[in-house]
């Protein structure tokens, strides 16, 4: 018999690197997959360390790559050692696919091929789970797409086990749009597995591999089997494992992006369905519609808001807060919302909480009463802090988010929120309470002995922002001087608290000289520079000997903050339009035509330009571009998605109007 570990000596191991530096220890992992008390811990020892994260193939995994196939066909290993093993090669070739040229070691190619040549014939493996990973490696096998498409169907046809043959379906659809002469064969063994002649589960698996391999264009098929599978079957049929219903029920409805009228059929019935894993299911794949299109929320809104009073409590929490989402679109069950505000109305705390949220989110005033109960409380049922995060869990809301806008309401909500400022005991809530002074702006005036005493505390940079917001009456309050004490001199280094201090200090008193010493000589360097170009910008015309170095820095970046910053300190201290406005309308034009891009960022140039007004006329088309969408160009499929599409289509509108106004005075 062959020696598995043979040659293993003769590799220059010392002179080739893995992600911990150099690979010498390599061979060591290798002869140990065949001690069994050492194998499971060599497998994962070759795992983290020649793919470690993936996106790069280092020089290692090249020589390492068939003793691990060698153990890997061994049948002395434990299984589930060797089911790892083959796990790690698939994980290696789809960064071979998938990390930057210049990432993947040279040798990997050639040593991938001799690869796919020993993976081939172990789709017939006695063990199922290995089974399944030599089809999911077989996956990447893009250069031998053809080969790999005849032998996968092969298997299917006389493979038993459900898990191996959903893997052979979901490998068909990855590597047919690599394919030359059997990419329409694929694509027609894939449709055919969406008729009605075979299982539920099967379908299912069916189009999603279509769905990957036609890269996400439309077909037929995918409609037809959603609805015949997902409104006409038993879910218990949809996976091996019925516990992935509410799973199954949002990825596949997602298919049906690129059938927008199709896709919002479905849902509509699904939330209507009598099993709550689908009515989960079918709640998520309806906020992630409307995270996508605009025209999802009339569309939606009306099957979402019904679930307000089913059964299951996560559900009303979960309408609650795809409505609270939508915002003002959601005002038509303000009264169903605003029911469930009490004990009476709803007994789940959590779908409570979601409720006062989304009745603050359109501004209606019987999210007020609660909330001044919730800040008086023991418990108040918000975090101190924002959570930005894609997909559908229901994390706690943010305080802010919920009470940022109700200012107009500070006389009822200012007395719960002074007390629980004074009685504080931790940074986060301190530092959140603030936060929403400083949304509040002079409205908060009243909370100002409070937040005096928090400027000798870990919070003085948020106490110092909150009273620059307040405005004068806070400036009169306190001292300059001990304001003054706060600051750390310039030669103490660079840190969060002195930028933040000496430009909240400069906006309440007025004494722009300390933040002048600090920030200003980083005006040329990368980090820092932001704070400057801000500082410069709120100086005005008093920071003009500062024009120069700003426009080198104007074309620096396309897109982003810098162009946005830059922009707005030439155009306020310079007053002038000409240079800066090109660069604002191309900050913003290419993401006017490329949905999910926009950042918030593009947002607030969109602003400078409505402040700008009638010199920004070249932005018209591009704002105008904006608002005719129907896909929504912030990043889809998260809480944030709509509520940040609003802002920068409530920031379009109001700029355009600003910018356009000449022409309806004329």
């Amino acid at each position: 018999m062959r020696d598995p570990l043979a040659g293993l000596d003769a590799v220059g191991w010392a002179d080739l690197r893995h992600a911990y530096g150099s690979a010498e220890d390599v061979p060591v992992m290798l002869r140990d997959l065949y001690r069994p008390e050492k194998a499971a811990r060599a497998s994962d020892d070759l795992l983290t360390h020649v793919h470690h994260q993936g996106g790069m193939v280092y020089s290692s995994a090249p020589p390492a790559l068939p003793y691990a196939l060698r153990a890997a066909a061994d049948p002395g290993i434990d299984p589930a050692v060797r089911q790892e093993l083959v796990e790690l090669v698939g994980a290696l070739a789809h960064s071979g696919n998938t990390a930057r040229p210049q990432h993947v070691d040279p040798a990997w190619p050639a040593a991938w091929d001799l690869a796919v040549t020993e993976l081939l014939p172990r789709l017939v493996a006695p063990e199922a789970a290995i089974r399944r990973a030599v089809a999911d490696a077989l996956a990447e096998a893009r250069h031998r797409a053809d080969e790999v498409l005849t032998a996968l169907p092969a298997r299917w046809a006389v493979e038993q086990d459900p898990d191996v043959r959903y893997q052979l379906v979901d490998s068909v659809g990855s590597l047919t749009p690599h394919a030359d002469e059997q990419r329409d064969a694929s694509l027609a063994w894939l449709r055919g597995l969406t008729d009605g002649g075979e299982p539920a589960a099967v379908r299912l698996a069916a189009v999603k591999a279509l769905h990957t391999a036609l890269r996400g264009q439309a077909d037929d098929a995918y409609a037809r089997t959603v609805s015949e599978v997902l409104l006409g079957s038993d879910p218990a049929t949809w996976q091996p494992d019925a516990a992935h219903v509410e799973w199954t029920v949002a990825r596949t409805v997602g298919l049906l992006n690129a059938d927008p009228a199709e896709q919002i059929t479905a849902i509509r019935r699904l939330l209507a369905h009598p099993d709550a894993a689908v009515r989960t299911g079918a709640l998520k794949a309806a906020a992630d519609a409307m995270s996508r299109r605009r025209s999802a929320v009339p569309a939606l809104l009306p099957a979402v808001a019904p679930l307000l009073s089913d059964p299951e409590p996560g559900h009303r929490l979960f309408a609650a807060r795809v409505l609270g989402m939508c915002g003002h679109a959601a005002r038509p069950w303000a009264d169903a919302l605003a029911v469930m505000v009490t004990d009476e109305g709803e007994p789940h705390l959590p779908a409570q909480d979601h409720a006062v949220w989304a009745l603050s989110r359109f501004g209606d005033a019987r999210c007020v009463p609660p909330l001044a109960k919730r800040l008086a409380g023991e418990r108040l049922g918000f975090a101190d802090h924002g959570t930005h995060a894609d997909g559908w869990w229901t994390y706690e809301l943010s305080l802010v988010e919920t009470a940022g806008g109700l200012s107009a309401h500070a006389d009822v909500l200012l007395p719960p929120l002074r007390f629980r400022l004074a009685a504080a005991s931790t940074l986060g809530e301190r530092r959140a309470l603030c936060q929403l002074l400083v949304r509040w702006g002079p409205a908060a005036a009243p909370a100002i002995p409070e937040l005096l005493p928090l400027l000798d505390t870990d919070c003085a940079v948020w106490a110092l922002d909150a009273l620059a917001a307040i405005g004068p009456r806070a400036a009169e309050a306190v001292p300059r001087e001990r304001l003054r004490s706060l600051l750390p001199p310039p030669s103490e280094g660079w840190s969060f608290a002195g930028p933040a201090l000496a430009l909240a200090y400069g906006r309440l008193t007025g004494d722009r000289e300390p933040a002048r010493a600090l920030l200003l000589p980083k005006l040329g360097e990368p980090y820092g520079r932001d704070n400057a170009v801000t500082l410069l910008g709120e100086l005005g015309p008093a920071g003009a000997p500062y024009v120069p170095p700003l426009r080198a820095l104007l074309t620096r970046h396309r897109t982003s903050w810098l162009p946005l910053r830059v922009g707005e300190a030439l155009w306020r201290i310079t007053g002038e339009t000409d240079e800066v406005v090109p660069v604002l309308v191309g900050a913003i034009e290419p993401f006017a035509g490329e949905s999910g891009k926009a950042t918030r960022a593009v947002t607030e140039t969109i602003r400078l330009l409505g402040e700008i007004g009638p010199p920004a006329a070249e932005a018209a088309p591009v704002l105008r571009r904006y608002l005719d969408a129907d896909e929504r160009p912030v990043k889809h499929g998260s809480w944030r998605s709509v509520p940040d599409d609003d802002e920068l289509r409530d920031a379009a509108r109001a700029a355009l109007l600003a910018i356009t106004r000449a022409e309806g005075a004329t």
